[in-house]
């Protein structure tokens, strides 16, 4: 019978998750605990992290994600002026003072938001974008579903109290890879301090105090984002990112006690982190992989790109084998198609064959369909060409 304890004991902890094992070890505080590898999407250690929770101004995540979503589409403009409706200046809990009237840049806006968790500025930018919060809220959930963040319900766009507003850990994660596509988020979210931000810019002459409550990107080494979040309720969160070198980490804390077990605890998952594991580059965003003939298109080859960087994560100190990269593209692609449509996939492989990871593709370019002038010159080419080929 002893023998038979051993054996199920030793196959308990063979087969336990990493993350189960090393929740005992750190011994944390908080609801939930995530550490992710942000260029694989590996995930590092885990605790409670699909467990739905309120995540208060951590919600912002999403809000932001839209708006830069509408600025790479060419909705908005950086410089474009954004109006302040009577609900948005009616908002309570942390805001920028803003009145009725007031117009702000999208980017002044977004660093309100961004690093003053502004809820009056969460408001303007939905009704700006989707012409009402409700219409908003809505984009914000699809959102979601497409990212598969199968337990997040939204609500509003800034994250204060409401029963039906949730999500967990994990979703969290996913919002936020989404987020660390745009470089220009890490460029305002990394505002420590403005004493005087929108001065003479709104009616508030004098401007607002702006301060960032994410300490990691003042005193953590690569700390550089994203948000954090406080309600009674939800007690306190945080989505933090750092990078040294390569390696990115995401760290997500749900319902921390307080303020300083919420930086704790973030910092130890992220010195584990960084301490144990490295990324090695495998392929950067718009990095030209390969080419695909077009078919009856106004071009005849296109080249393909990476949609996003990809990295593998190493344990340090394991011998690192070269993966192999396989391109899974149609042999011809039919036009139309836009620079924005996937039309195949780098698939990311190991030595033995293991499928690692992979990247969606998309062409350098938009191709329209041939006109029949375009058929014509090419036929007459290829005659021409055909041609001169030819001994008599």
């Amino acid at each position: 019978m002893r023998g038979i304890f051993l054996f199920l004991l030793a196959l308990a902890l063979i087969l336990a998750p990493p993350a189960a094992l090393l929740a005992q070890e750190f011994n944390f505080q908080s609801e939930a605990q995530l550490l992710m590898d942000a260029g694989s999407g590996g995930i590092l250690y885990e605790n409670n992290i699909h467990k739905k929770l309120y995540p208060a101004s951590v919600t912002k995540i999403m809000t932001m994600l839209l708006a830069m979503e509408a600025l790479e589409a060419g909705k908005v403009a950086l410089t474009e002026m954004i109006p302040v409706s009577e609900r948005a200046s009616g908002m309570g809990g942390s805001q920028l003072f803003l009145s009725p009237g007031d117009r702000i840049s999208f980017e002044d806006l977004m660093i309100g938001i961004g690093v003053g968790s502004a809820n009056d500025g969460a408001i303007a930018m939905a009704e700006f974008l989707a012409g009402s919060v409700e219409a908003f809220v809505d984009q914000m959930n699809e959102k979601a579903a497409a990212l598969g963040m199968a337990n997040t319900n939204f609500v509003n766009p800034h994250g204060l109290h409401d029963g039906n507003h949730y999500t967990t850990a994990y979703d969290i994660a996913l919002m936020s890879l989404e987020l660390l596509k745009y470089p220009k988020i890490h460029q305002w979210l990394t505002i420590w301090m403005d004493e005087q931000f929108l001065k003479d810019k709104i009616r508030k002459s004098g401007g607002v105090y702006l301060s960032n409550s994410n300490r990691l990107v003042r005193y953590y080494e690569g700390g550089d984002g994203l948000k954090t979040g406080f309600t009674a309720e939800a007690g306190n969160c945080i989505a933090g990112t750092a990078k040294r070198g390569h390696t990115r980490l995401l760290t997500v804390i749900m319902k921390a006690p307080g303020r300083t077990a919420l930086f704790d605890e973030a910092r130890t998952l992220l010195d584990w982190g960084f301490a144990n594991f490295t990324s090695v580059p495998v392929v950067k965003k718009g990095e030209v992989v390969g080419s695909v003939a077009v078919d009856k298109g106004s071009l005849e080859k296109v080249d393909l790109l990476a949609a996003r960087d990809f990295s593998l994560l190493v344990k340090k100190g394991k011998k690192q084998q070269e993966p192999e990269r396989v391109l899974e593209v149609p042999r011809r692609l039919p036009a139309p198609f836009t620079a924005a449509d996937t039309v195949g996939f780098l698939v990311v492989k190991s030595k033995e064959g293991e499928e690692l990871g992979r990247v969606s593709l998309v062409p350098a370019t938009g191709v329209k369909q041939a006109s029949v002038a375009v058929f014509f010159r090419r036929m007459v080419h290829r005659w021409l060409r055909l041609g001169s080929g030819l001994k008599y």
